[in-house]
């Protein structure tokens, strides 16, 4: 007589272990797709390390070399206004400013600057605009591709923070403020600040959008700072008369010279 007990036991045995292989499978291939592991979640942060949401801004030009750009910046800023300048999608270079409660005040203050003719034709970007306005509904996923597209754009730009020469050089901090004010999150100007907000990161569970900082002198300090990318890559503004360009982590150089990672996502 068949032992019924054994068979069910077996045909139970059967089907649990079909049931990981699949469940096992999955997660293979979720990681293939290209999904980040999530850190440990990040401490409860005092406001003053927050990051603010942007407002509205206001965005002017479409200048073919940088140069014009940053001259732009520079007038912008004698007006008091936090400016800065970007390589749009379609190859061209355009300067945001401001950071606006609404959308009226925005405007007003376009049209003081138009009738000045300092500007001419502008357009009001607003905060729903910015991949940080994504971050809840589409994941902190999003926002970190985001950033690293914004990034990637400015790979071999020829970067004038604050000057209209090519001799000027690039600000490594310039570029990280601006990639971030570019997706909605103000970060500080200088690279001090920024290793002071958000939370520390470990250097194996960096990820995109994560800084990464450096020091180059015998007391530590931070002096320097970058985009990370992944896989051990990172962008910056490696220093005057070079353009703008992605590194690794690993090269001796940087490895030496590493003081830790930051994120505020």
């Amino acid at each position: 007589m068949r032992d019924h007990t054994k068979i069910r036991d077996s045909a139970f045995s059967f089907y649990s272990y079909r049931l990981v292989v699949a469940i096992l499978l999955a997660a293979f291939m979720s990681g293939c797709a290209g999904y980040e592991l999530s850190p440990t979640s990040p401490p409860s942060l005092p406001p003053e390390k927050r990051l603010q949401r942007i407002g509205y801004t206001i965005q002017v030009g479409a200048f073919s070399v940088a140069e014009n750009a940053a001259k732009l910046v520079d007038i912008l800023s004698g007006q008091g206004l936090d400016a800065t300048y970007f390589k749009a999608d379609d190859g061209l270079f355009k300067v945001r400013f401001g950071d606006f409660a609404s959308k009226e005040e925005a405007r007003e203050e376009a049209e003081r600057l138009k009738a000045s003719k300092i500007i001419e034709v502008y357009y009001i970007v607003s905060p729903d605009d910015y991949a940080a306005a994504w971050q809840s509904s589409m994941g902190n996923t999003y926002l970190r591709n985001e950033l690293v597209k914004t990034t990637m754009r400015f790979i071999d730009t020829p970067y004038l923070w604050g000057g209209s020469s090519p001799d000027t050089g690039f600000d490594c901090s310039g570029l990280a403020m601006t990639v971030y004010q570019l997706n909605g999150l103000n970060l500080p100007r200088n690279s001090q600040r920024q290793f002071e907000t958000g939370y520390s990161v470990p250097r194996d569970n960096l990820l995109k959008g994560d800084l990464v900082f450096f020091s180059d002198n015998k007391w530590g300090k931070v002096s320097h700072v970058g985009v990370y990318t992944g896989n051990a890559q990172f962008i910056h503004a490696p220093g005057r008369g070079k353009k703008i360009r992605q590194d690794s982590l690993s090269a001796r150089y940087f490895k030496q010279r590493y003081v830790g990672g930051r994120s505020y996502i």
